[in-house]
């Protein structure tokens, strides 16, 4: 790529866990880096039980910058995605059904995730509010658009641009 337009309102880099990161998109994400610009990792393929989301985002933030996680899968019996848990409000939206439904955290959900979300909240509270729109803070989420899982995230965090 020769140069990167800095109008370019945000980037979105979609991630497979199970394929890795090449060093064109590693090189794309640091082209960009001077501007600044909003930037959304999704972590596709959730279906795919080779890998899964940690692992992409342990991927990333060996070869981006230190990404953000609000959002952590929650799966099913069979292992299969289903709901998202956001380490802001502790609120599940599960995706199993239509319309998703949100709903409290179980007690249980609380506990396994409280460090994953004292290290949130204390990335999203020391960048401000607004760091995403800044391109500040690079959010990864989950995503699988069949089952609708993440679109919804995706669209709030693109509300968030301001042109």
């Amino acid at each position: 790529m020769d140069s990167i337009d800095p109008q370019i309102s945000c980037s979105i880099f979609v991630i497979n866990p199970a394929m890795g990161i090449d060093q064109a998109t590693i090189d794309l994400w640091r082209s960009i880096d001077e501007y600044q610009t909003p930037r959304i990792v999704v972590v596709s393929q959730l279906e795919n039980q080779e890998a899964d989301f940690d692992d992409a985002v342990m991927l990333a933030n060996r070869v981006f910058d230190h990404v953000a996680t609000p959002y952590l899968v929650l799966h099913d019996d069979a292992g299969i995605p289903c709901a998202l848990i956001s380490l802001e409000t502790m609120r599940v939206t599960d995706y199993t059904t239509v319309p998703s439904q949100e709903s409290a955290c179980e007690p249980e959900h609380e506990t396994l995730v409280q460090e994953f979300r004292e290290e949130y909240l204390e990335l999203s509270t020391s960048l401000g509010e607004g760091a995403f729109a800044a391109g500040l803070l690079f959010p990864a989420v989950p995503l699988w658009i069949k089952k609708g899982i993440g679109v919804d995230i995706v669209k709030e965090y693109l509300k968030q641009i301001k042109d």
